[in-house]
C-alpha cells in the first residue's frame, strides 16, 4: 500500500468489520500461539477452554490410605510404635483389666492403657534405671507368658491384626513383656534389707509407684546383674512373673539387646494420659555414680577431659619453646 493513499475508513454497515476490529484490539498480549487454551471461534476471536474437572476424593482415598500405611510402618519400624500389654504387671502405673481394688465393688473392665514406645533412645544411649521397657521375653519367658494372644490364621486378617497391633489397638505378640529396669549390667540388687526394701549398690530404693499394699518383694534374691543384661520387674509386685520368676535363666535377668525401646507417655484412654518418668529414687548419688561409670557418654566425657587439658598444656609449652628461640636468635 502507498502511505500516500488516504486510509480508507472502517464502514459500520460492513458486516462484523467492527466487531472484528474491537476483538483485535482488546485481544490480550500473547494471544497468538494461544491455541494450547483456547480454540478459534471465528475471525479474531477465541474461547477459553473450561478448567480440568478435580478428582473424586472417594478416588484418591486408596492412595491416601496406602501412604499411610507406609508411614506408619516406618514410623513403627525406626521411631515410635504403640504398645499394649493386657496384663496387669505393672498397676497402678499402667491400667488395664477387671479393677482388682478391694475397696470398691466395681469390678468392671478397665480398657487397657497405651503407650507409646520410642524405639530410636537405646541406639544412641545405654538404658537406664527406673525406665519402663518394652521387650521380647527370653526362651524361658515365653514358655511361661504372662497372656496368650493368637493371630488370625487368614492371611487378610493376619495382616490386619498386625496393623492393628502396630498402632496399639490389637494385642502384640505373647512374647512381648513390659517392666521397670531395676539394675543393669554391673549392680548387686538385693531383696531386702532391714526394712524390707529392695537395694541396688547398697542403696534402699523407695517405691511409692508399686500396686497399694503390695510389697517390694515376697521372694528374696541377691543378684550380680551381668554386663549387658538388666534385672526387670513389674510394679504389682504380687501379680508380675518378673525377673524373680525365672532365676533359673541366667538368674532371671535379661538380654538389653532384646528391649524394643522404652515406654515414655500413656496415649489411651484419654483420662489415664501421663508421662512416664522415672522416679525420683534412682537419681539418688549412690546410683548416680555407678551409672556414670557405666555410660559411654559419660566415659568418653570424662576421658576427653584430661587429653584435652594435656593438649593444651604441650601445645602451650610449644609456643614457649619457639618464642626462646627467636629471642636468642
Amino acid at each position: 500500500m502507498d502511505p500516500s493513499e488516504p486510509t480508507r475508513p472502517v464502514d459500520s454497515s460492513e458486516p462484523n468489520a467492527a466487531a472484528d476490529t474491537e476483538a483485535i484490539d482488546s485481544a490480550p498480549a500473547g494471544a497468538e500461539g494461544a491455541g494450547d487454551t483456547a480454540t478459534a471461534d471465528g475471525p479474531g476471536r477465541r474461547r477459553a477452554v473450561p478448567p480440568p474437572q478435580k478428582t473424586s476424593f472417594w478416588k484418591e482415598l486408596p492412595f491416601l490410605v496406602l501412604i499411610a500405611l507406609v508411614l506408619a510402618l516406618l514410623i513403627k519400624t525406626f521411631l515410635v510404635q504403640a504398645f499394649y500389654i493386657p496384663s496387669a504387671s505393672m498397676e497402678d502405673t499402667l491400667q488395664g483389666g477387671p479393677n482388682q481394688n478391694s475397696q470398691t465393688t466395681d469390678h468392671k473392665h478397665h480398657p487397657y492403657d497405651r503407650v507409646l514406645v520410642n524405639k530410636l533412645i537405646y541406639r544412641i544411649r545405654d538404658i537406664h534405671r527406673g525406665e519402663i521397657v518394652v521387650f521380647r521375653g527370653p526362651k524361658s519367658w515365653q514358655d511361661q507368658p504372662e497372656f496368650v494372644s493368637h493371630a488370625p490364621s487368614n492371611p487378610i486378617g493376619r495382616f490386619f491384626h498386625d496393623i492393628g497391633s502396630a498402632i496399639g489397638v490389637a494385642a502384640p505378640s505373647s512374647k512381648d513383656f513390659i517392666k521397670r529396669v531395676i539394675g543393669i549390667g554391673g549392680d548387686h540388687v538385693v531383696c531386702c534389707d532391714a526394712n524390707g526394701r529392695i537395694t541396688v549398690n547398697g542403696v534402699a530404693l523407695h517405691e511409692p509407684y508399686l500396686y497399694p499394699g503390695a510389697k517390694p518383694s515376697a521372694e528374696q534374691f541377691d543378684v550380680v546383674v551381668p554386663k549387658g543384661r538388666l534385672w526387670v520387674m513389674g510394679d504389682n509386685r504380687d501379680g508380675s512373673a518378673d525377673s524373680r520368676m525365672h532365676r533359673g535363666d541366667h538368674d532371671g535377668t535379661v538380654p538389653a539387646s532384646d528391649v524394643i525401646g522404652r515406654a515414655f507417655v500413656v496415649v489411651w484412654p484419654p483420662s489415664d494420659w501421663k508421662t512416664l518418668s522415672v522416679p525420683g529414687t534412682f537419681h539418688q548419688k549412690g546410683l548416680a555414680a555407678a551409672l556414670a561409670g557405666t555410660d559411654p557418654l559419660v566415659a568418653g566425657f570424662v576421658g576427653a577431659v584430661p587429653l584435652a587439658l594435656l593438649r593444651r598444656r604441650a601445645s602451650y609449652r610449644l609456643r614457649v619453646r619457639r618464642a626462646r628461640r627467636r629471642s636468642v636468635g
